[in-house]
Parts: C-alpha cells; sequence; structure tokens
C-alpha cells in the first residue's frame, strides 16, 4: 500500500514536471515569435518618426540660434528652455539607434523582406530615411567637434548609401521599361531627392562646396523630373493607397530643403531660395485647403501619418531662413506661425502614437501585406 502511494507520489511529480516543462516551451515559443513578428512587420517606413524627431531638433537648434539675432524672436521665446532642444536630440538619437539596429536584425533574418521593399515601387523610396536620419542628426548635434575630419567621415558613411541608391533607383527610371518613372512615380519618390539635398545642405556647411553642388545639381534635377511626372498624372492618385496620402506634404518637403541647402551653398537666402520657400508655401497651401483628401487616411491610426511632421517641419526651417534675411515683421510672424504648427503637429502625432502602440504595427497595412505576401 504503502508503495503504491509512494508511486502515485511519483507520477504526480513527474507529470507536475512535464506540465512545467510544456510551459516554459510554450513561453520561449511565443517569445520567440513574437520577436520574428516585430521583424517582419519593421518596414523601412517607421523611420518616418525618426525623421520628423530629427527635423523638429533641428527646428528647436535653430530657434534657439535666432534668439541672440532678432529682438522680435528674444521677445516671443523668452522662455524658451534650452534643455528643450537637448533633450529631444537624445530622445531622436536613441529612437534611430533602436530603429537602426531592429533593421539591421531585419536584414539579416529576413532579407527576402528587404529585397521586397526594394522592389516596391513606395518601399524602395523609405530606403532613404535612415540615411536622411542620419544626416539631419548630424546637422543638429548640440556639442562641438574637435576634428572636422571626423565630421566629414560620418558624413561620407550616410552620403554613399544615398549615392549607390540614386543609381540603382535613377538607372531604372530611364532604362528599365517596367520601372519607368512614369510608371512608378508616386508622391514618396520625392524621398529620394530629399537624400540628396540634406546631404548637399551639410555638405556645405562643412564647406565642402564642390561635392555639396555636385550632390545638390543631381537632387534637384530629378526633383523638377518628378515633380513634373506626378503632376502630369495627378500625383499618383491611382497608385497610391488612401492610408498613404499624407506623403503628399512630401511635395512641401522637397522644395523647403532645396531652399535651405541653396541658401548654405551660396551664402545667402537670395531670390532662387526665396522662390524655392514661396513654391512650398504654396503647395503647403493648397495641401491644406483639400482636408477631405486626407479623411479616410485619419480613420484608423497608422504610422503614415507621421509623414505630415517632418515635412512641415522643414516649411518652418526655411521660413527662419527666410525672416532672419528678410528681417520684417510679416516674415517673423510667418516663422513663428509655421514653427509653431510644427511643434503642435508634433506633439499631437507623439500623444497619438503614445496612445496606440498596439496598433503601431498594425496587420491592416497595406504595405505589410504586400511584403508578406512575397
Amino acid at each position: 500500500m504503502g508503495e503504491q502511494v509512494f508511486e502515485s507520489t511519483i507520477k504526480v511529480t513527474i507529470s507536475d514536471d512535464d506540465d512545467n516543462i510544456t510551459k516554459d516551451h510554450v513561453t520561449k515559443k511565443k517569445s520567440t515569435s513574437s520577436n520574428i513578428s516585430l521583424l517582419t512587420k519593421l518596414h523601412a517606413g517607421y523611420f518616418r518618426i525618426s525623421l520628423s524627431l530629427g527635423g523638429q531638433t533641428l527646428l528647436w537648434k535653430v530657434l534657439t540660434q535666432h534668439l541672440d539675432k532678432s529682438q522680435t524672436l528674444q521677445h516671443k521665446f523668452h522662455s524658451l528652455p534650452s534643455t528643450t532642444f537637448l533633450l529631444l536630440w537624445w530622445i531622436s538619437l536613441c529612437t534611430l539607434m533602436l530603429l537602426s539596429f531592429l533593421y539591421i536584425l531585419r536584414c539579416i533574418f529576413h532579407f527576402k523582406l528587404v529585397k521586397s521593399e526594394f522592389l516596391h515601387p513606395i518601399g524602395v523610396n523609405y530606403l532613404f530615411a535612415p540615411w536622411i536620419s542620419w544626416l539631419l542628426l548630424l546637422q543638429s548635434i548640440p556639442f562641438t567637434i574637435p576634428n572636422l575630419d571626423s565630421c566629414q567621415f560620418v558624413w561620407w558613411i550616410f552620403v554613399v548609401p544615398v549615392v549607390i541608391l540614386d543609381v540603382k533607383i535613377y538607372g531604372q527610371w530611364f532604362t528599365t521599361e517596367k520601372r519607368f518613372l512614369s510608371m512608378v512615380a508616386n508622391p514618396t519618390s520625392q524621398l529620394s531627392v530629399l537624400g540628396n539635398l540634406v546631404g548637399a545642405w551639410i555638405a556645405s556647411k562643412m564647406e565642402w562646396k564642390e561635392s555639396a553642388i555636385c550632390i545638390f545639381t543631381l537632387g534637384l534635377t530629378h526633383y523638377l523630373v518628378v515633380f513634373i511626372t506626378l503632376y502630369q498624372r495627378l500625383s499618383g492618385s491611382n497608385r497610391l493607397p488612401a492610408m498613404l496620402r499624407p506623403t503628399f506634404f512630401l511635395f512641401v518637403a522637397a522644395p523647403s530643403m532645396a531652399s535651405l541647402a541653396w541658401a548654405s551653398i551660396s551664402g545667402d537666402f537670395d531670390m532662387p531660395c526665396r522662390m524655392l520657400f514661396f513654391l512650398s508655401l504654396f503647395l503647403f497651401t493648397s495641401l491644406v485647403c483639400r482636408p477631405t483628401l486626407f479623411k479616410k487616411s485619419m480613420r484608423k491610426f497608422n504610422v503614415a501619418w507621421w509623414a505630415y511632421s517632418f515635412p512641415l517641419t522643414f516649411l518652418a526651417l526655411a521660413s527662419a531662413q527666410y525672416a532672419h534675411q528678410v528681417e520684417g515683421h510679416v516674415a517673423n510672424g510667418l516663422m513663428l506661425l509655421l514653427s509653431a504648427l510644427s511643434v503642435l503637429v508634433f506633439v499631437g502625432l507623439t500623444l497619438s502614437t503614445a496612445l496606440n502602440l498596439d496598433m503601431l504595427l498594425s496587420d491592416h497595412d497595406r504595405y505589410l501585406n504586400f511584403t508578406k505576401r512575397t
């Protein structure tokens, strides 16, 4: 009798151990599958967040630098805390490092999905976003680098991938029949142009004038081609999903950044810079006057909403340069209005993202569905 009780006790103990082992195995399996799921869902479009953070950091840096140069700005921003810019820069750095690390893991473990992004007419343009984000972070660095050569070396690291992508994509636009620009053009095509303009802007800041002119020429030429192509095709509305309509604001980002880049190259916010700034201001007004265009994309939160932020920030940066050159009440008022609007949009997107973290990697993203099919 005692032996039977002892045997049953052993069986119960073994059974409990087996249950624990099974539970541990299921937990580990769930953890592994969740990590894999994260890497499969995280496409290059999520770098729109780091783009917005980098642009907003740069805006705060520019506004802070203008405090000592304008009595109007000094009166309006006398309570602006200097720690806000530093806080934004470190948040931008941490966010970009996290996104870059996760995307590197995606390249290692899910290279087929990265390849599908490269072959997609929309996804390929977002491959420029990580490098643009790093260049903006380099431009807004809060401390002085003692060795300029190290800064130039970092610039090369971020610009070379942009040039490689240019050679590949621009070459396809006029040599590959299925990849002609008239067939694949969409508003996100302007991200390739934006990469060149940001690279030229920073090159001119490092006094590499010839390199800046070279990259700027490449970017501006293709901007004209892309803009005309999109304008003739009604902005690619037949090929762009409704949830990606916020990318129409990239029409504002390209001329704004072009004005900043040329102002840095020429050393003055001259007539071409003002023409580009007024063009971007007109395009922004045209989009704002059509709120119904973005009605469908605003029904449910999506990471595509971040496309509203950084184009508006670039426009605010251009307005700051314009106000510095003109030094009039109207120009300062326009700068204050656009800067305040940029900050409000950025704060609103940050709060929306924090309140919808469960939808940040949603399965309803059409772009993600495309990657899964491939």
